[in-house]
C-alpha cells in the first residue's frame, strides 16, 4: 500500500489498465514489447542447491542433497544428518558448477547467496487477495515496493534476533516466496521474464510492527539486522515452471498461522520481474521477496507477536523445505532508556493492543 493511502481508499495516481494485465498502463508498452531477446529459461545442474558448512572439514560448500525429498531445515532442526553431493564452485550464480563424487554433511546450514552476491533485497508489498482483505485494504493498481539492506539475510537454523529496540512483543513474521534472479535484466516483456530466474527459496519479511508504523516509511521496522532469513534451499526455475503452484505456510510452535497458495498473488513472478526491470537494471542474484499471504500476527484477534523461544518455520512446497528459526530476544543495555528504544509515542493499535497501528500492513 502506497504510504498516503488511507484503508478502503486509493489516493495513489493510478493507470488505466490494458486487457489481462495487472501492471500500469504507462509501462503496458514496455512490458508487453513483442521483440524477444534469445535468452532461454535457466537451467542449472542442480534441483537444489544448499551452501553450507560441513561438518567434516568445517569448509564452506555448495552442493544438492542425496536425498531428493528431504526437508532440509526440518531435517536439521530434528538433529538428523543431511548428506550432500557437492558441486564445484562456490555460488548458485556459477552456470559451470557441476557434480562431484564427493558427499559431506552439512554442519551449517548459510543463506543461498552471500550479502555482496544479493545487494539491496527488493520486497513486494499487499501483494496477495485474502491479505488485501484481513486487512480490508482494496487491491493496488501496480506493485509496492519496498527495499530491505542486505545486512538483513539470515540463514535457515540460525537464531533469529530480535534487537532489544523491537523486544516490547511487536516483532511479526511474513511468509514469502523469494525470486532470486539469474542473468542480468532490465526492460524485460512479461513474456521473457521467466528466463531470468535463477530459482525460488523460502524467505521471512520479519517485521517490528511498531517502527514500521512509527514513520511514513517502513525501512525502520523491516530493516533491522537478520530481518530477512532464507533457506534452506535454492530451487531451480526449470524445477518449479509454475510458482503459481507454491503453497506456503508459517507455523508457529506447532501452529500453523498462515496458509496461502502461489495462485493467490495478485501480481505474478514474471509481471512482478518484469515491472521491477523497467529502466532499471536486476542485477544477477537479485532477491525478491514477492508479498506474503494472509494471517500475519498483527492482524489477529488477539495479535501474535514473536516471542523467546518461538519455533518459527517457514513451509513451502515443491520442494523448497522449511526455512527455521528460533526466536531470541537481544539483552537491552543498561542505561538504554529513550530514543528508538522505548519512547516512541504510543497509538491505539489493532484490536486495542498500544503501540502497533496498522494503516496498511504488508
Amino acid at each position: 500500500m502506497h504510504p498516503n493511502a488511507k484503508r478502503g481508499r486509493r489516493t495513489f495516481i493510478s493507470w488505466p489498465r490494458q486487457p489481462d494485465s495487472r501492471v500500469p498502463g504507462v509501462l503496458y508498452a514496455s512490458l508487453q514489447d513483442s521483440r524477444r531477446h534469445q535468452f532461454t529459461m535457466i537451467t542449472p545442474k542442480w534441483k537444489r542447491l544448499v551452501r553450507f558448512i560441513a561438518e567434516d572439514d568445517w569448509r564452506e560448500y555448495i552442493g544438492e542433497p542425496v536425498d531428493e525429498n528431504v526437508d532440509v531445515g526440518a531435517a536439521l532442526a530434528a538433529s538428523t544428518p543431511v548428506p550432500v553431493r557437492v558441486f564445484t564452485g562456490t555460488s548458485a550464480l556459477d552456470a559451470s558448477a557441476e557434480p562431484t563424487p564427493r558427499v559431506l554433511t552439512v554442519q551449517k546450514l548459510l543463506p543461498p547467496l552471500t550479502r555482496k552476491e544479493i545487494g539491496t533485497i527488493r520486497c513486494i508489498g499487499l501483494n496477495y487477495r485474502k491479505h488485501a482483505k484481513e486487512m480490508k485494504l482494496e487491491l493496488p493498481e501496480h506493485p509496492t515496493l519496498f527495499f530491505k539492506p542486505a545486512s538483513c539475510l539470515n540463514a535457515s537454523n540460525a537464531p533469529l534476533l530480535i534487537p532489544h529496540q523491537a523486544t516490547d512483543l511487536q516483532a511479526d513474521y511474513e511468509a514469502e516466496l523469494a525470486v532470486v534472479v539469474g542473468r542480468d535484466a532490465r526492460n524485460v516483456a512479461v513474456a521473457d521474464a521467466m528466463d531470468y530466474v535463477l530459482g525460488y527459496t523460502c524467505s521471512n519479511d520479519v517485521t517490528a510492527r511498531r517502527h514500521q508504523f512509527a514513520g511514513a516509511q517502513w525501512g525502520f521496522g523491516k530493516g533491522f539486522d537478520g530481518f530477512a532469513p532464507m533457506g534452506p534451499c535454492l530451487v531451480s526455475a526449470s524445477s518449479l515452471p509454475d510458482p503459481s503452484a507454491i503453497e506456503l505456510r508459517t507455523v508457529l510452535n506447532g501452529e500453523v498461522m498462515q496458509e496461502g497458495r502461489g495462485d493467490d498473488m495478485i501480481f505474478s513472478v514474471a509481471e512482478i520481474v518484469a515491472y521491477l526491470s523497467q529502466g532499471t537494471t536486476l542485477e544477477a542474484g537479485t532477491v525478491i521477496m514477492t508479498g506474503t499471504p494472509h494471517g500475519i500476527g498483527v492482524s489477529r484477534t488477539p495479535p501474535v507477536f514473536l516471542a523467546p523461544g518461538d519455533d518459527l518455520r517457514i513451509v513451502m512446497s515443491h520442494g523448497l523445505g522449511s526455512l527455521v528459526n528460533r526466536v531470541e530476544y537481544e539483552e537491552k543495555p543498561q542505561g538504554i532508556t529513550n530514543g528508538v528504544d522505548g519512547d516512541v509515542e504510543a497509538v491505539n493499535g489493532v484490536n486495542g493492543v498500544t503501540g502497533v497501528k496498522v494503516n496498511g500492513v504488508h
